[in-house]
């Protein structure tokens, strides 16, 4: 690998220039690459290929986030899925559907906790009830409503 992104062990280390470059386009993933070259101390060409080799490498996206309270879906929770048999089958089922945003493997009480977002209870209950509970291996269920969002950071590995 090159020398502003190496791995160490099963990860990645990424140079200072490099972790500088993340956290402008953290803060502003619009922040023009000229000006993110002026603060980090090389060419706009420089900054152009470290940002393609990020991208290249899946190390970094670059990705408009949305409100979902404020584009009309009122009901957003994290449901733990309890599962019989090979979760990751029914993980595969569950990166389908539409409503859910994030699902991982865990270990504990749930096989799965997937965070899903809904447009109001009676979408939530029919997902929960014709859909989750239907997949094949899916036990038992247990819902979480997300009453408020308290804090969410995208800056890891770059503080």
């Amino acid at each position: 690998m090159v020398d502003d992104i190496r791995t160490s062990q099963n990860s990645v280390v990424l140079d200072d220039t490099a972790k500088a470059i993340i956290r402008a386009l953290q803060h502003d993933g619009r922040t023009p690459y000229s000006t993110i070259a002026r603060e980090v101390g090389l060419s706009e060409a420089a900054v152009r290929q470290r940002v393609q080799r990020l991208l290249d490498s899946d190390l970094l996206q670059i990705v408009a986030v949305t409100d979902p309270l404020q584009l009309g879906f009122r009901r957003q929770a994290i449901v733990g899925v309890v599962t019989t048999g090979d979760s990751q089958k029914v993980a595969e089922t569950l990166e389908d559907f539409e409503e859910v945003d994030y699902l991982v493997t865990t270990t504990g009480r749930f096989d799965l906790l997937v965070e899903i977002v809904c447009t109001d209870d009676d979408h939530l209950l029919t997902l929960l009830h014709q859909r989750i509970r239907a997949i094949k291996g899916v036990t038992h269920t247990e819902t979480f409503n997300i009453m408020k969002l308290n804090k969410q950071r995208y800056d890891w590995g770059t503080r």
